[in-house]
């Protein structure tokens, strides 16, 4: 038996979103189906909204309802140091994190040929032309994957002529971790970028 026109409709559409199957987007339509109808409102509502007010920042990239985003309008945040991030979900995992008060860049993917994914994809050269400006250092905090590497030795060599430095995250054992159970990778990495104390 097959579901109502306008539930397989949005069983569907829900199905669309990224880890969503099919049955836990049955489940979801209907969870919505049983909620009242100013929750439904109110979720058609929030994506609407979504889709009509949020942008890209004119400086770093990054997502927001008002331009310049509230961390590049924030005067007490130090604008030359970029930390440069693959997604807008970075930017919200350094800042809860705490202690970061340069300002941030971000590129909305990696460099990945074999998806043809090339530097003009991604927001490089708004990055480039930031570091032309006052910009006296970026980290680059894109991930230890392959396609992370290779975008941070790529930008790394777009800011050496302009005169920036460019670091890298460091990456190793996690605090709490347990040294058995760490990858070679994990381990040689952490005694290559050790540090003195």
């Amino acid at each position: 038996m097959a579901y109502a026109g306008p539930i397989a409709r949005l069983i569907q559409q829900l199905s669309r979103l990224p880890g969503i199957g099919e049955k836990t987007a049955a489940r979801l339509a209907f969870h919505i189906l049983r909620s009242s109808p100013e929750d439904a409102a109110a979720l058609s509502a929030a994506i609407t909204d979504v889709k009509q007010k949020i942008r890209f920042c004119s400086v770093c990239c990054d997502l927001t309802d008002r331009d310049p985003c509230a961390i590049c309008a924030d005067a007490r945040r130090d604008p030359s140091l970029i930390c440069v991030v693959a997604q807008p979900q970075d930017v919200i995992a350094i800042e809860r994190a705490g202690g970061y008060r340069g300002r941030y860049h971000v590129l909305h993917g990696t460099l990945s040929p074999l998806d043809g994914i090339g530097p003009d994809d991604l927001r490089i050269a708004e990055l480039v032309k930031r570091c032309a400006a006052d910009v006296q250092e970026i980290i680059l905090a894109t991930s230890p994957s392959v396609e992370g590497e290779a975008t941070a030795v790529y930008i790394a060599k777009l800011a050496r002529p302009l005169g920036v430095r460019a670091t890298r995250i460091a990456t190793g054992v996690p605090i709490g971790g347990e040294l058995e159970y760490a990858d070679q990778v994990t381990l040689s990495r952490a005694i290559n970028n050790r540090h003195d104390i």
